[in-house]
Protein backbone atom coordinates (compact mmCIF):
# COMPACT_ATOMS: atom_id res chain seq x y z
CA UNK A 1 0.00 0.00 0.00
CA UNK A 2 3.59 2.32 0.20
CA UNK A 3 2.97 2.82 -3.46
CA UNK A 4 -0.81 4.30 -3.40
CA UNK A 5 -0.07 7.76 -3.05
CA UNK A 6 2.99 7.44 -5.44
CA UNK A 7 0.02 6.22 -7.96
CA UNK A 8 -2.35 8.89 -7.19
CA UNK A 9 1.07 11.50 -7.79
CA UNK A 10 1.00 9.81 -10.93
CA UNK A 11 -2.24 10.20 -11.88
CA UNK A 12 -2.81 13.46 -11.14
CA UNK A 13 0.41 14.60 -13.21
CA UNK A 14 -1.00 12.58 -16.40
CA UNK A 15 -4.87 14.56 -15.69
CA UNK A 16 -2.86 17.96 -15.96
CA UNK A 17 -1.28 17.21 -19.00
CA UNK A 18 -4.39 15.76 -20.49
CA UNK A 19 -5.87 19.33 -19.38
CA UNK A 20 -3.23 21.21 -20.75
CA UNK A 21 -3.32 19.41 -24.12
CA UNK A 22 -6.73 20.29 -24.54
CA UNK A 23 -6.41 23.50 -23.33
CA UNK A 24 -3.83 23.74 -26.52
CA UNK A 25 -5.88 21.92 -28.54
CA UNK A 26 -8.70 24.37 -27.96
CA UNK A 27 -6.44 27.47 -28.13
CA UNK A 28 -5.11 25.71 -31.90
CA UNK A 29 -8.67 26.20 -32.85
CA UNK A 30 -9.28 29.33 -31.30
CA UNK A 31 -6.33 30.88 -32.92
CA UNK A 32 -7.67 29.47 -36.29
CA UNK A 33 -10.19 32.17 -36.07
CA UNK A 34 -7.93 34.88 -36.04
CA UNK A 35 -7.27 37.41 -38.33
CA UNK A 36 -3.51 37.68 -38.84
CA UNK A 37 -1.67 36.84 -41.58
CA UNK A 38 -0.27 33.97 -42.69
CA UNK A 39 3.50 34.29 -41.75
CA UNK A 40 1.76 35.10 -37.70
CA UNK A 41 -0.67 32.23 -38.36
CA UNK A 42 1.83 29.79 -39.07
CA UNK A 43 4.58 30.66 -36.34
CA UNK A 44 1.97 30.49 -33.80
CA UNK A 45 0.51 27.17 -35.04
CA UNK A 46 3.85 25.58 -34.11
CA UNK A 47 4.51 27.08 -31.24
CA UNK A 48 1.70 25.75 -30.01
CA UNK A 49 2.45 22.05 -31.98
CA UNK A 50 6.09 21.86 -30.74
CA UNK A 51 4.40 22.80 -27.22
CA UNK A 52 2.01 19.72 -27.26
CA UNK A 53 4.32 17.56 -28.87
CA UNK A 54 6.86 18.22 -26.40
CA UNK A 55 4.67 17.89 -23.52
CA UNK A 56 4.06 14.46 -25.35
CA UNK A 57 7.15 13.30 -25.29
CA UNK A 58 8.59 14.75 -22.37
CA UNK A 59 5.48 13.35 -19.78
CA UNK A 60 3.31 9.87 -22.50
CA UNK A 61 6.70 9.09 -24.51
CA UNK A 62 8.91 9.01 -20.25
CA UNK A 63 11.12 11.42 -21.77
CA UNK A 64 11.59 13.32 -18.86
CA UNK A 65 13.37 10.67 -16.93
CA UNK A 66 15.56 9.15 -20.06
CA UNK A 67 19.76 9.58 -19.81
CA UNK A 68 21.34 12.02 -21.88
CA UNK A 69 21.69 9.91 -25.02
CA UNK A 70 18.56 10.72 -25.62
CA UNK A 71 18.48 14.14 -24.84
CA UNK A 72 21.09 14.63 -27.43
CA UNK A 73 19.18 13.06 -30.38
CA UNK A 74 16.37 15.13 -29.01
CA UNK A 75 17.95 18.18 -29.83
CA UNK A 76 19.66 16.86 -33.35
CA UNK A 77 15.98 16.22 -34.34
CA UNK A 78 15.13 19.51 -32.93
CA UNK A 79 17.67 21.71 -34.71
CA UNK A 80 17.14 19.59 -38.29
CA UNK A 81 13.06 20.79 -37.51
CA UNK A 82 13.89 23.93 -37.02
CA UNK A 83 15.91 24.37 -40.13
CA UNK A 84 13.48 22.91 -41.95
CA UNK A 85 11.34 25.54 -40.82
CA UNK A 86 13.26 28.14 -41.88
CA UNK A 87 13.84 26.77 -45.02
CA UNK A 88 9.90 27.17 -45.24
CA UNK A 89 9.48 30.62 -43.91
CA UNK A 90 12.00 31.88 -46.22
CA UNK A 91 9.91 30.96 -49.30
CA UNK A 92 6.53 31.69 -48.17
CA UNK A 93 6.72 35.33 -49.80
CA UNK A 94 8.10 34.24 -52.95
CA UNK A 95 4.95 32.88 -54.54
CA UNK A 96 2.68 35.57 -53.59
CA UNK A 97 0.72 36.89 -55.98
CA UNK A 98 2.95 35.68 -58.46
CA UNK A 99 0.96 33.38 -61.44
CA UNK A 100 2.70 29.82 -61.79
CA UNK A 101 0.91 29.30 -65.31
CA UNK A 102 0.39 31.95 -67.47
CA UNK A 103 -2.64 33.08 -68.57
CA UNK A 104 -2.08 32.69 -72.48
CA UNK A 105 -0.64 28.60 -71.95
CA UNK A 106 -3.78 28.07 -69.54
CA UNK A 107 -6.21 29.58 -72.03
CA UNK A 108 -5.58 26.78 -74.62
CA UNK A 109 -5.45 24.11 -71.91
CA UNK A 110 -8.83 21.96 -71.64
Amino acid sequence: MDSTPGIKKEINLYLKVFGALAGLTVLTVAVAYLDVGIGLAVIIAMILATTKGSLVASFFMHLAHEKKLIYLMLVITLVSLLALFFITFGTIGDQVGVEIVPEGVSSGVH
